[in-house]
């Protein structure tokens, strides 16, 4: 028993070190974003030669949500014979289909592919539809997404720099007024590109491209044969891929885009599992492969390896609660010193993006929208809610390993009903 006793109270300091640990990450890239110089981006160079551009749009049953991010690509502030739309049409069985194929007669740039047969999943069409490319770079949305006129040639520009293989753009809820869940995203968007992004940018760290609202050299993926169909995670392990290869991931804080956010919170438990588990997949693929490249500093080797293991921070807080409890009945903690450690854990993070509440608060000081301020108390929810579905997405990707099953790909449910409704999140979008 005194063996059970002292590996519990090991555990227990084990996780309040990583729980310090992560705080003053979180802690300096807040003070670098309020208090230091900014890092510029690329968007004051002037470029009379653009590249060539592929914009590439995943869709699985995107009926809602087609006519809208085309109508506003179709009008971008790009030269037409420099930009290529790939929409991919993935196993739909609603009208996706129909709605390619009438954006496609009227306009000559915008060639659908049509995806029947083959693995599904966005890793999978993203493969597909980078083989038929044209452009030198590839440059990616979301289906819900609303682009502003200007964000291709943001995201483009830096790719003038022959070191840059990917960009990230910032991204904004547009829905945010649904209800308290959209309110909440919106405000861990705020922490999570704001701050946390741009600091990592600002401190030469690993900024993150994410899947969307982001580019990469076609050249890059092609040459390393496309995406694992089988990670879940596409966007983090082309981040890794990249750095390990010696190439950089910029930030872009001005490239801003707006997406639909879940309003239900089923549907974001399940993007919260999906992203945990595709993330595991990529720590476990490339953690040593970061750790050994000679292309990334010692400081980029820390922060690549904090980003890696950021979701398991939940497991490792859920297990030092049940750590805590276990002390205390026996008999190894007094209930004064358990409730501490309690609150202690709870209040220490909120989980969304990663952000603590200080990210989020300053975030939305940058913003100019203090207002969202009055929220941070409704953040515990989230902070437990998504430390339970963060740790099942991480248990998911540990059975992954060890049995060799592989995760399916789950489409995140869409809301919109209007055109009305979408006229009205666009105003001022395509500026």
């Amino acid at each position: 028993m005194e063996v059970v006793v002292l590996i519990l109270k090991i555990y227990l300091v084990f996780t309040i070190c990583v729980m310090l640990i992560y705080s003053v990450r979180h802690f300096t890239f807040t003070l670098n974003r309020l208090f230091f110089e900014q890092r510029a981006y690329y968007q004051d160079i002037v470029d009379s030669e653009l590249k060539k551009v592929t914009v590439i749009i995943p869709m699985h049953n995107e009926e809602k949500v087609a006519r809208q991010v085309l109508d506003l690509l179709v009008v971008a502030d790009y030269p037409a014979d420099s930009l290529e739309l790939i929409p991919i049409n993935d196993f739909s069985s609603d009208a996706t289909q129909e709605i390619l194929n009438e954006f496609a007669k009227l306009y000559p740039f915008i060639k659908p592919l049509h995806r029947y047969e083959g693995a599904r999943g966005k890793p999978a069409a993203l493969n597909e539809a980078i083989a038929l490319a044209q452009g030198e770079i590839i440059i990616v949305f979301d289906a819900d997404y609303l682009p502003p006129r200007g964000i291709i040639k943001d995201i483009a520009v830096s790719f003038s720099d022959p070191e840059v293989g990917a960009v990230m753009g910032r991204v904004i809820p547009v829905n945010t007024g649904a209800n308290l869940l959209t309110r909440l995203l919106d405000l861990e968007r705020t922490g999570g590109y704001q701050v946390d992004q741009q600091a990592r940018y600002n401190l030469k760290l690993v900024p993150q491209y994410g899947g969307t609202v982001g580019g990469f050299r076609k050249e890059f993926i092609t040459s390393m044969g496309g995406f694992d169909s089988n990670i879940l995670a596409e966007d983090t392990e082309l981040t890794y891929r990249l750095l390990v290869g010696g190439w950089k991931v910029v930030y872009a804080n001005r490239a801003e885009c707006y997406e639909e956010a879940p309003e239900d919170w089923e549907i974001r438990a399940r993007q919260v599992m999906r992203w945990s588990r595709g993330h595991t997949q990529v720590m476990f693929k490339y953690l040593w492969p970061m750790l050994s490249s000679e292309f990334l500093s010692r400081k980029e080797k820390l922060d690549g390896t904090m980003l890696l293991f950021i979701y398991t921070i939940p497991i490792i807080l859920l297990l030092g609660l049940c750590d805590s409890l276990a002390l205390f009945f026996l008999g190894e903690m007094h209930i004064i010193a358990g409730m501490i450690a309690f609150i202690f854990v709870g209040a220490y993070n909120t989980f969304g993006n990663f952000a603590p509440f200080y990210q989020i608060g300053i975030g939305s000081l940058l913003d100019g929208a203090t207002a969202r301020i009055l929220l941070l108390p409704f953040l515990i929810f989230n902070f437990f809610f998504n430390t339970w579905y963060m740790s099942r997405g991480f248990v998911d990707a540990i059975i992954d390993m060890m049995t060799g099953r592989i995760a399916p790909w789950q489409k995140t449910i869409r809301y919109r009903t209007s055109g009305t409704e979408v006229a009205e999140q666009t105003k001022g979008v395509t500026r």
